[in-house]
């Protein structure tokens, strides 16, 4: 026992030596983790302020970068210039962002909007029910996100703020530090730390809060109940709700972006693809064939994919599809009913688009249809809330679509040379003058058999106005809101009517109107120059002298946006959107998804360029220059030679997500030039590691003997004692 006792101090110093001698390589060799891919992935936590809060304020130095942004219902862009355009429900005003600039990213809640400005304060628009919109004091902001009901920003120095309903604790993000991004549900808010690690507060009854354990995340996203968090190898993890399997993400590899609302969950893929998973009631999920996407959003039921070119393409809920008309040419005349179009061609024949629930959009088979004088402001279609009327050259009608009131009984008509359709009624003018209606007559709506020296006649939800020849104005029906109130009217060329207000236009181009004034689709004592009304549920449009196009009222389908619209020759107005037919005889519209293929948000591109020192190359994406569109992230990935090792990375480093890691992101803000740094390993001087070796060896043997020797001499010496004293 002894002897061991005296060899293991010998043996600690050998261990010792060789600790201090082998290279810096071995004994450093556990910093990285081996991941599955071979890939070394290593994270640093820098002082506040982290050095992803560096890279975000990167973007407040620059450029806005296009991006999109989806709410319950509506969508917002973002454009290279600062400004931004909104479409969809504007029940709340959340699509009031006319007169935002200098705007470097939007976020959208559930009826709420939110933007950062360049200098990190914050604007926001639409519904405030929970304070979800009182940011006006916030400054030094690097990023927004919003909740259904609440808003969060992270500032500078890693901290987060939040506004809002905070009834599921979702606010409580006082004591968060070190966090990029932030991502928000129904009820809970997620945290991504510099780390790569992320924290979460708020509901936890689906599992959505259970991200403790996630690691090497480099970016967050939250829909209603689930959690998605993508990796910095291009998979994705996700936890939470998972009734319609937006949880489903385990095969995904190559993503670079994520995204996830209300229960679907969407991802892009570094070659521009997309991949969805989840609730697709609404077509929300068919995103397989885009091409060329750099940036994906999802709302309630629909989702929106940036293009390359700034284009925006999108799929999901769409409100009947009333707005498909990008095909129609040799159009002649227009009307639109509450979820559906109908336009008559030059050749006479009609075709219809939207909801065909009673067969409305069954036009297919008519033809002779009479077309209107240029010039004129009356109708030969119509298109009531189910049901489609249409005028023949010879005087007759034919009508189709939803007919329980008996509204398409108008066979037995004759002499008509105008018509018009209510939600449920059908009014006729004569040529003599004289007018005919039938159908729901609930509020006397039809009661028009006295009425004489009629030039035009409009029908409204349950009432029915008629424009006679002195520019006087008669109606009848439903009058609860003044919907017929216009007996002091004078000078009218025309009328039109909503659900329940009427529109006059005077032979001096300005406009008045009467009835239900809740959405401001009354508000046209301003009006000057129109040369046309439209009415439709709720709104009020005007076509103005110079083919350009005006509205009020409810915006809750995005049926506003019309102010780029030119050389308009006549406009229909329906619920939820709103269609122009332009002097080429071709047609717009507005209203959900229509308008997205026509925004372009604008391109900003920057360079990339990488290279390496001795002794490694980058094989991802490779080496050289590169055009990256703005905000993109580029995968890179450096692999050193044989008896060498990477070391980091450097140059234009603030957006690179690792500068340490072999395998790493960098997100494109500016122009940029990358160094992958290698070293050679130094070589094992094995004679001197011999000599140290040997030497270390002597000498623990030489310390064990001269021990063993005085071990002995103390033995002898014992014995003598003992002797001594045995013998007194």
């Amino acid at each position: 026992m002894k002897n061991r006792q005296m060899f293991l101090p010998a043996l600690l110093y050998i261990v010792l030596v060789l600790s201090l001698i082998l290279p810096a390589s071995v004994a450093g060799a556990s910093a990285t983790m081996q991941l599955p891919n071979d890939y070394a992935i290593t994270h640093s936590v820098v002082d506040s302020p982290s050095a992803a809060s560096t890279m975000a304020l990167n973007t407040l130095q620059g450029q806005a970068t296009p991006m999109v942004a989806a709410g319950y219902a509506h969508m917002v862009g973002l454009k290279s210039d600062g400004t931004v355009v909104a479409l969809g429900s504007n029940t709340q005003g959340q699509c009031g962002v006319g007169n935002w600039t200098d705007i470097i990213r939007v976020t959208a809640g559930g009826y709420h909007t939110v933007g950062l400005n360049s200098d990190g304060t914050v604007v926001a628009v639409g519904s405030n029910s929970d304070g979800q919109c009182n940011v006006g004091n916030w400054t030094d902001i690097i990023q927004v996100a919003a909740g259904i009901y609440y808003t969060m920003g992270v500032k500078a120095d890693g901290t987060v703020i939040a506004v809002g309903d905070n009834i599921g604790g979702q606010c409580d993000v006082g004591d968060w530090r070190d966090i990029i991004q932030v991502a928000g549900g129904y009820g809970h808010t997620v945290g991504l730390k510099a780390d790569g690690t992320v924290v979460a507060v708020g509901y936890k009854g689906f599992g959505q809060s259970d991200v403790g354990d996630w690691r090497d995340i480099v970016q967050i996203t939250a829909g209603s109940y689930h959690t998605v968090g993508l990796k910095a190898d291009g998979t994705v993890v996700a936890v939470g709700d998972n009734s319609s399997g937006q949880c489903d993400v385990d095969g995904w590899t190559d993503i670079i972006q994520v995204a996830a609302r209300w229960e679907h969950t969407v991802g892009l893929k570094s070659d521009g693809t997309v991949v969805a998973v989840g609730k697709n009631n609404d077509g929300q999920c068919d995103v397989s064939d885009w091409t060329d996407i750099i940036q994906v959003a999802a709302g309630m039921a629909h989702t929106v994919g940036l293009k390359a070119d700034g284009t925006v393409v999108a799929v999901g809920r769409s409100y009947h599809g009333q707005c498909d008309v990008s095909d129609w040419t040799n159009i002649s005349r227009l009307a639109a009913s509450n979820y559906n179009t109908v336009s008559l061609r030059n050749n006479g024949t009609v075709i219809a688009v939207g909801w065909n629930g009673y067969g409305q959009c069954d036009v297919g088979n008519w033809t002779d249809i009479k077309q209107i004088p240029t010039g004129e402001n009356y109708h030969t279609i119509a298109a009531g809330y189910g049901h489609t009327v249409g005028l023949k050259a010879d005087g007759t009608v034919v009508a189709v679509g939803w007919n329980d009131y008996e509204q398409c009984n108008v066979n037995n008509w004759t002499d008509i040379i105008q018509v018009a359709a209510g939600s449920r009624h059908t009014v006729g003018l004569k040529n003599d003058g004289t007018a005919v209606a039938v159908g729901d007559n609930q509020f006397q709506q039809c009661d028009v058999g006295n009425w004489t020296d009629i030039t035009q006649v409009a029908a409204g939800g349950s009432h029915t106005v008629g424009l006679k020849a002195n520019g006087t104005v008669v109606a009848v029906g439903h009058n609860e809101y003044g919907e017929c109130a216009v007996s002091g009217w004078t000078d009218i060329i025309q009328v039109a009517t909503g659900v329940s207000h009427t529109v006059g236009l005077k032979n001096d181009g300005t406009v008045v109107a009467v009835g239900n004034n809740y959405y401001g689709q009354c508000n046209v004592d301003d009006w000057t120059d129109i040369t046309q009304v439209a009415a439709g549920g709720y709104q009020t449009v005007g076509l103005k002298a110079d083919g350009t196009v005006i509205a009020v009222g409810s915006d809750a389908g995005g049926q506003y946006v019309i102010n780029s619209w030119t050389d308009i020759t006549q406009v229909a107005a329906g619920s939820y959107h709103t269609v122009g037919l332009k002097a080429d005889g071709t047609v717009v519209a507005a209203g959900p998804d229509i308008e997205l293929a026509k925004w372009n948000l604008g391109v900003v591109e920057y360079a990339l360029t990488i290279s390496s020192t001795p002794g490694g190359s980058v094989t991802t994406p490779s080496e050289g220059a590169f055009t990256c569109n703005a905000g993109v992230t580029v995968r890179m990935v450096a692999e050193p030679e044989d008896g060498y090792r990477f070391i980091n990375w450097t140059g234009d480093v603030d957006t690179i997500f690792d500068v340490s890691a072999t395998t790493t992101i960098i997100t494109m803000h500016g122009d940029y030039a990358i160094t992958a740094n290698f070293e050679e390993i130094p070589p094992v001087n094995w004679p001197l590691i011999g000599g140290i070796i040997a030497a270390a060896v002597a000498a623990g043997l030489a310390i064990f003997f001269a021990r063993r020797r005085k071990a002995a001499q103390a033995k002898r010496q014992g014995r003598k004692k003992a002797a001594r004293k045995k013998r007194r």
